[in-house]
């Protein structure tokens, strides 16, 4: 048969009037089903299963719902006695801040990437970007770093045994311009300036929130609102949603360590979680090959429960 005959064939073919079964199709009702119903079944399903979407926390919340606990971090900011200041890499320089395991010290592998001075960052500049600069800046300024910390200290020390924490319940003591400072980084807190002037640090357009979240962690209050809503270490972990389930169920791996108290307790436990975790997971990527292990699914069958079906299909 030639080619040409062929075509003619499929021609004809192609020009038969079809004679099965014809079904109405409405186009319209197509899409109306496909965007209208489902998208209502969309909307509908995340308002009762999806996640939360909480607003993000800012210093001038901190600085409202908890004016004391700002007051302490500040002057344990001032003090060098805060989390951050004592972190080591990728913030500080600080020696034995580092968590090792035995003579591996895998947290100055990095080196200080991300410098962070907490006095200068989270309280002096940010009070020397006001219109009107406080007196007390100056007085901190002309003061060496020994005078400093021992202002700073004394402060600290002073509020912790203030009732509730209150700075107007201090008792007098020589801490220099320590309570004026904090007193005014407490009201541009408030005023929402101190949020804009700590992220103006981190670079382009202010977008890099290190800063800002260091000095939130640093504080009692930020813990506690995580802790409020399901976040805690021993509630899961980090996770999406604000219950225990479903969450993000893959962090219990992580989180299951911190809980036993020869692990979590340690001063080097986050490095003992990592290798830890580092071990399982290679161990889990050679099963295959050590022998003995890699044998346990012929002695404990359970893949044959699971696929029974199979199984019997196989002997029949």
């Amino acid at each position: 048969m030639t080619a040409t005959m062929r075509a003619r064939r499929g021609d004809d073919l192609a020009s038969r009037p079809w004679t099965g079964t014809k079904r109405h199709y409405d186009l319209f009702k197509e899409l109306t089903v496909g965007l209208v119903v489902i998208g209502v079944a969309v909307l509908g399903l995340s308002a009762i299963f999806g996640s939360p979407d909480d607003r993000g926390v800012t210093l001038q919340d901190w600085a409202k719902a908890a004016p004391t606990d700002f007051v302490a971090t500040t002057a344990a900011e001032l003090a060098g006695t805060s989390d951050s200041a004592g972190y080591g890499p990728p913030y500080t320089d600080i020696a034995g801040a580092t968590q090792t395991l035995g003579p591996i010290d895998l947290q100055s592998f990095s080196g200080v990437r991300i410098p962070v001075h907490p006095a200068t960052d989270f309280v002096i500049h940010p009070l020397s970007l006001l219109p009107s600069q406080p007196a007390a800046l100056a007085v901190w300024r002309a003061a060496d770093a020994a005078t400093q910390t021992r202002w700073a200290t004394a402060y600290a020390d002073a509020l912790a045994k203030a009732p509730d924490g209150d700075p107007a319940r201090v008792a007098p003591g020589p801490y220099g311009p320590v309570p004026v400072l904090s007193a005014d980084l407490l009201a541009m807190a408030r005023s929402g300036a101190l949020d804009g002037a700590i992220r103006s640090e981190g670079g382009f357009a202010g977008l890099d929130a290190t800063r800002s979240t260091l000095f939130l962690g640093d504080g009692a209050w930020f813990n506690g609102l995580a802790t409020n809503l399901h976040l805690g270490g021993d509630q899961w972990g980090v996770m999406n949603e604000t219950g225990d389930y479903p969450g993000q169920a893959w962090l219990w791996l992580f989180s299951l360590w911190y809980q036993i108290p020869a692990i979590g307790g340690a001063p080097n436990a986050d490095v003992l979680v990592v290798g830890l975790m580092a071990v399982l997971s290679i161990a889990l990527l050679l099963v295959p090959f050590i022998p003995g292990l890699r044998t346990l699914p012929r002695l404990i069958p359970i893949h044959r429960l699971v696929w029974r079906d199979y199984y019997a299909r196989r002997r029949g």
